[in-house]
């Protein structure tokens, strides 16, 4: 991997898009189901004439994803909000064909309006069955969750403004975790999904992952068609760019206090914000765990915040100011959460097309930091 760019950069890598979208599009191809992306993972829209060529259209979490997607995507465009602004639904409402709701009384609320514009409308389930273990704040189904309707919660009044029925409960998941899920919800709800128009299985689904059952996913898929005589839809957001994105840095730095320390150029809690809030330790390409390589070295950020910390890591020479260090698989989840703490610029985006060509897609300045605040 060459280093022709200031770091830190985010690269994205085109034949890494390609081989998920390919997974991805034969799943659609074999039982008919709409895959869309879930925009809240990632929303380079650089990359969305390639998609498109290969999913049916996005997901939003509110009026800037829907319209980004309206704008850039194209085909369909699906919005969900745990609660939508009376404020913004308008406009949500010219850019946004599918609607999917939190609550009976957000349905009540704003159901018809979307439908008298012919959109079609969806209530959020929650089926009250978790799969997850040790990351309730990714668990859409522990307790006290906002997010969906319980059984208890659902309103049958609301049925004629119905046309379809989402649940979104897994994170990073195989599809064992869907099955587990999909009888949850058959046994709450299955009554309600005879005359729906479609049901949306949500995200989390590691599609793209080597190992993924794609055979039980298919097998699922083409039971609810079956059964119920609908149109099924998937929104992963990081299958779609699993694997496919790296994250550029270099050493600035080499302390010790206890332990070797390297101060790097790209910062945790700035530019892989993530890495602090699930936690995880990220892949580091040429690293091995701590103590399997002959040097182990902590990797931090160069910000005031005491714990921008990246994690510990072993490697085969000692680290030393100006080495390139790159982390793997920092498309989803990384870039779309990426801040100006302390003043830090955003890393750049560059693309690497499969004709091996790079592009700079984007870079940063002192302008958008100072723009955000005043």
């Amino acid at each position: 991997m060459t280093n022709d760019f200031r770091t830190p950069y985010f690269l994205v890598e085109e034949e890494l898009l390609v081989r998920n979208l390919k997974i991805l599009k034969s799943v659609s191809d074999v039982t008919g189901c709409k895959i869309l992306l879930a925009q809240k993972a990632f929303s380079m829209y650089a990359t969305y004439p390639l998609l498109a060529q290969y999913l049916d259209g996005t997901t939003a979490s509110g009026l800037h994803e829907a319209k980004l997607g309206a704008e850039e995507f194209g085909k369909e465009t699906h919005v969900f909000s745990p609660a939508y602004r009376e404020d913004e639904f308008e406009e949500l409402l010219q850019y946004a064909d599918h609607f999917s709701f939190n609550s009976p009384s957000q349905v009540k609320q704003f159901a018809q309006r979307a439908r008298e514009l012919g959109k079609s409308v969806g209530l959020r389930l929650n089926p009250e069955c978790s799969t997850q273990e040790g990351h309730d704040i990714y668990d859409p189904c522990a307790f006290g969750s906002r997010l969906g309707t319980t059984l208890a919660q659902f309103d049958e009044s609301i049925l004629p403004l119905l046309d379809g029925l989402h649940f979104h409960t897994l994170c990073e998941q195989d599809s064992d975790a869907l099955e587990v899920t999909v009888t949850a919800v058959e046994e709450r709800f299955g009554k309600y999904l005879h005359g729906m128009k479609w049901l949306n299985l949500g995200g989390g689904h590691h599609i793209t992952k080597a190992g993924y059952n794609l055979e039980r996913l298919i097998g699922i898929i083409q039971h609810l068609q079956k059964t119920y005589q609908l149109q099924v839809y998937l929104e992963p957001g990081e299958a779609v760019v699993l694997n496919a994105g790296f994250l550029v840095t270099k050493v600035l730095d080499v302390v010790h206090n206890g332990i070797d320390i390297a101060i790097l150029d790209t910062s945790a809690a700035c530019h892989m914000p993530d890495v602090l809030e699930m936690p995880y330790l990220p892949p580091l390409q040429k690293a091995g765990k701590v103590d399997e390589k002959a040097f182990t070295f902590r990797l931090a950020g160069p910000t005031c915040l005491t714990g921008d910390v990246i994690g510990d890591y072993s490697f085969d020479g000692p680290l030393k100011i100006g080495d390139t260090l790159v982390f793997e698989d920092m498309a989803l989840y990384t870039m779309v959460k990426t801040n100006t703490f302390n003043g830090m610029n955003l890393p750049s985006i560059v693309y690497r097309r499969q004709d091996k060509t790079q592009q700079l897609i984007r870079s940063f300045s002192y302008e958008d930091f100072k723009t955000r605040l005043s």
